[in-house]
């Protein structure tokens, strides 16, 4: 989610937007004093100061804290980039999660402050050489999002050497890192292409996805019958995207139901619904986002409420950006335009051109559309004319043209400053729109437009068409309303416009001649120059791109390309005299009724209509289906008058899960609406079929889905006890660091009675003092946030006396180590429990084919395989089972099959599947891990090669 900024200028344009606004300081509502001549709409020059003495002082706890503190700011929107000079000296710190949380800020707004960001270029760059793997990952980051051409040798430089990272998080990161150069620099293609193939070499299946994302169908289609394990996890990927598909088609198909037919109070409903799609594909986001902008030109009120999932992202692209923006602009109001105007400032700065374009245009709608903020929007983009990037300037111009003809007569101040900007204005659209504003107000600047046409004159022959064209309409205008002045300056550029090379420019010099200058041969015409020239001009509208998008139907192709396509049908009008009643008769289907003995009853199928009418019969029937399901042991009616059992419906298909149920549920009511809407508002025929398609697509979907669970039965995974509990301590605290306090521990492998989600720790703390130790503790603050669950405080533990107590820890599945202060009365010590990854998992017993089932749903990306030759020494089953247990806490599945040993675990944590198997194949053994913790399982993996070619115990 992107964050407001405060800065509204480009880097390295600050001075020249202090320069612009003290010059103009007579234009009302202009910005000129302090830093708030920085920003477009609003700036608190004392916002933030406690953060930022945090961040200057000399604990690293403070700065920690700050940091946290503004990375939740960010998380939540809000403006932190006035932090960056505070932020961007602690890039150097030595605390490992300090300077996570400064590089998660600086790949926030390192490319809108790209000067700061250049000044520690150098710390980026030994941060690529940092041990820790993240470090390197989010430096490289970091440098990739600071789009300044003079770094693409240091870029291509570290991309290089993170391709050949020994992480493959590393390598990862270098293959998104690719994109992002060439964007900047394509002549870079080549040495790219290189980097490219060396990734595409790499034994590690985590970038296959990343690079071939859109290739993944066309490589399905060459792979044809292969059936190759290593794509088995692009074939799943492509499954899922079709899935994601199908539901936006159901999805889309509910909306339009719903935005035709249903109450005001209930698009609610639908509004969700399309909010929470805009976290799949970027192609689900663009069609979404398309029906959404056309939605919010109507109701407002629909999404003003997630107004927030619509701010631009820095990773999105340059079509949802676009689509982001047209419906932010959709919802401005009075209420919400400061925060929206606040979220545009920040896109303005963008190097996205065309994005930046657009948001200048959204500006000027938005002062268009609500009058409170229109001198506000004029004079921050007033500012944007101080800008060095040409297209700001230019897209500006433009904009505060159609905004100056709303109140022309407010804003000569405006139109001098833009006269004496003209001469560093290159982009010819934007001179020939100040050139026009001359000539259109030229009584309003009777000083300022005479020279303007002056410097034309001279530059006349050199300037591009559309300049031509409005030099020449300066200088008619010009010669109505001060001949005095520019009656030969007109007369020399009709002269170079009469043989200019363009006949456009031709033909319209001839005629203004003509019109403006009277003779002998000129018509009644020339009386009416002034009136022709000079007449008002009815001030543009700004409207959206989709105004007239509506009249093709939501979810459509024709809606999507705003072309009517081949095939489309209109939907048809409302009908004009209601039709038939029994349209509205709808049958009942009663199931059949099954006894005991296997024979059955059927009862037939009545209409509603039939339903009143014949209410006696059914109750005769209901009393007969009870005497014939009434247990009869001699075959006779001995027991007709005791009480019938209720009677039971033979069961299609038996609920075996609570989602199954979820989706049939769904199914009904969704069907049951779609019928209810046709019979009670009777809408015309051929909305019904585009409707019944739409639900025929949702059933094929549904019953898909409610059919894997029905049929699926879910592997029962069984805790068990743990193999093997290793006695080896580790040190925490040593006596020396605690002053007379020691502690060790050990990881116990029992399920942790704390918390499901917990490690189980068990600590020995002893006094090797000769003083009593009083009030041992574990502090409440902890450095990594882990959650931790403290040992109760012990009051005291006499001179050379021990205590074993408990703990608990929730690592989350990860060997991040857990921070946290060991204290006593007198002192705090910082220490530190780095868990083994084999820790992190508990023993699961299952059957082996359950095993097998599993692991085959656990390919590709999920599998981490090697081979290694084993010592003599360890090919035997006892080995095989004793190294393994040692190594990782998890259980021993029986294999039938000779020299496959089979393991299963789970983690702590999250509960994913661990699946390990190791195929001996004399000398050589095939060492096979599946889990959805890709990382664990290359952890894992390289620890079980250590133990398995290690000769000793």
């Amino acid at each position: 989610m992107s964050a407001n900024s405060v800065s509204y200028n480009e880097q390295g344009s600050v001075e020249s937007g202090v320069d612009a606004a003290q010059e103009n300081s007579s234009i009302p509502g202009s910005f000129s004093s302090g830093g708030a001549a920085f920003s477009l709409f609003s700036a608190d020059c004392k916002k933030n100061e406690d953060l930022k003495e945090m961040l200057e002082s000399n604990k690293e706890s403070l700065k920690l804290e700050a940091m946290k503190r503004i990375v939740g700011l960010i998380a939540k929107g809000k403006n932190a980039s006035e932090l960056f000079p505070a932020v961007v000296k602690n890039v150097a710190s030595k605390n490992i999660e300090l300077k996570k949380l400064v590089y998660v800020y600086l790949v926030r707004y390192a490319e809108e402050q790209q000067d700061l960001a250049l000044l520690s270029i150098s710390t980026f760059q030994r941060a690529l050489k940092d041990p820790n793997q993240l470090i390197r990952a989010s430096a490289l980051r970091v440098l990739s999002s600071i789009r300044v051409p003079i770094i693409v040798p240091i870029m291509m430089l570290a991309i290089k050497e993170a391709a050949t990272d020994l992480s493959p998080y590393v390598r990862k990161t270098a293959a998104h890192a690719i994109q992002k150069l060439y964007s900047l620099d394509p002549d870079q293609k080549e040495h790219l292409i290189e980097v490219i193939e060396k990734l595409l070499k790499d034994k590690s299946t985590v970038k296959y996805l990343d690079i071939h994302t859109n290739m993944t169908k066309m490589l399905l289609l060459l792979l044809g019958n292969m059936g190759t394990d290593r794509w088995g996890d692009i074939d799943q990927k492509y499954k899922s995207k079709q899935k994601k598909l199908r539901l936006l088609t159901v999805v889309m198909a509910v909306s339009q139901l719903y935005w035709h037919l249903a109450p005001k109070h209930e698009l609610s409903i639908i509004t969700k619904s399309l909010v929470r799609l805009l976290r799949s594909h970027r192609e689900v986001q663009y069609i979404v986002l398309q029906n959404i902008a056309t939605m919010s030109i109507q109701r407002k009120g629909m999404f003003e409420p997630f107004m927030k999932s619509f701010y631009v992202r820095s990773t999105d692209a340059t079509h949802i950006k676009t689509l982001k923006l047209e419906i932010l602009t959709n919802l401005a109001n009075e209420a919400n335009i400061s925060t929206i105007l606040r979220e545009f400032q920040t896109y303005v700065k963008s190097q996205d051109k065309a994005f930046a374009a657009a948001t200048i245009q959204a500006i000027g709608r938005c002062a268009t559309n609500i009058s409170e903020v229109t001198d506000t929007c004029l004079n921050g983009l007033v500012l944007l004319l101080s800008n060095r990037d040409e297209t700001v300037v230019a897209e500006s111009v433009v904009v505060i043209k159609k905004l100056l003809q709303t109140q022309p007569s407010q804003h000569s101040d405006i139109i001098k400053h833009m006269a004496k900007l003209f001469d560093n204005i290159t982009v010819p659209m934007a001179r020939a729109s100040i050139l026009w504003l001359m000539g259109e107000y030229c009584e309003h600047v009777p000083k300022i437009a005479p020279d303007v046409l002056r410097k034309m004159a001279k530059t006349f022959t050199n300037e591009e068409d559309i300049v031509k064209l409005q030099i020449v309409n300066l200088a008619a205008k010009l010669y109505l309303t001060n001949s005095k002045q520019t009656k030969l300056l007109t007369q020399y550029i009709l002269n170079l416009g009469k043989y200019d090379q363009n006949y456009d420019i031709r033909d319209r010099t001839r005629f203004i001649r003509q019109l403006i200058v009277p003779n002998e041969k000129s018509g009644a015409l020339s009386k009416y120059a002034r009136r022709i020239l000079m007449a008002p001009k009815p001030a543009p509208v700004l409207q959206s791109a989709f105004k007239d998008r509506d009249r093709f139907q939501l979810g459509t192709l024709s809606h999507t390309l705003n072309s009517q396509a081949s095939g489309y049908l209109e939907l048809s009008d409302w009908p004009a005299v209601a039709p038939d009643q029994s349209v509205r008769n709808v049958e009942v289907v009663e199931p059949v009724r099954k006894q005991k003995n296997g024979n059955a009853v059927k009862v037939e199928s009545r209409s509603e209509s039939e339903s009143g009418s014949e209410s006696s019969s059914s109750e005769s029937s209901s009393e007969s289906g009870s005497e014939l399901d009434s247990d009869s042991d001699s075959g006779t009616d001995q027991k007709k008058n005791t009480k019938p059992k209720p009677v039971q419906s033979k069961p299609v298909m038996k609920v075996r899960s609570t989602t199954e149920y979820k989706h049939k549920t769904l199914l009904l009511i969704i069907m049951t609406k779609y019928i209810l809407i046709h019979i009670v508002l009777s809408i015309s025929t051929q909305f019904f079929v585009n409707c019944m398609c739409s639900l025929l697509h949702l059933c094929v979907f549904l019953a898909c889905q409610f059919d894997a669970v029905s049929w699926h039965v879910h592997v029962s995974l069984q805790a068990s006890s743990p193999v093997f509990v290793p006695e080896t301590s580790h040190e925490l605290l040593h006596r020396m660091t605690g002053k007379g306090l020691s502690a060790q521990y050990r990881f116990t492998r029992q399920p942790c009675i704390y918390g499901n989600s917990m490690v189980s720790l068990q600590l020995t703390l002893s006094n090797s003092s000769d003083q009593a130790l009083e009030n041992i503790h574990i502090s409440e603050k902890s450095s990594t946030g882990q959650n931790i669950h403290r040992f109760n405080a012990i009051e005291r533990l006499e001179p050379q006396a021990s205590v074993t107590v408990s703990m608990g820890v929730d690592f989350n599945d990860s060997t991040q180590a857990a921070n946290f202060q060991l204290c006593t009365k007198e002192d705090e010590f910082s220490v530190s429990i780095q868990p083994a990854v084999g820790e992190l998992l508990l023993p699961i017993t299952m059957s082996e084919a359950d095993f097998t089932k599993e692991q085959g749903k656990l390919m590709g990306m999920n599998e981490s395989s090697a081979t290694i030759t084993m010592t003599p020494e360890n090919v035997s089953s006892q080995s095989v089972n004793r190294k393994v247990v040692s190594v990782a806490n998890i259980g021993v599945i029986p294999s039938s099959q000779e020299n496959i040993y089979r393991f299963a675990g789970k983690t702590v944590s999250s509960g994913s599947l661990v699946l390990v198997s190791v195929a001996l194949k004399d000398p050589d053994a095939v060492i096979t891990i599946n889990t959805e913790k890709t990382v664990i399982g290359s952890m894992l993996l390289r620890q079980f090669k250590t133990a398995l070619t290690n000769s000793g115990p």
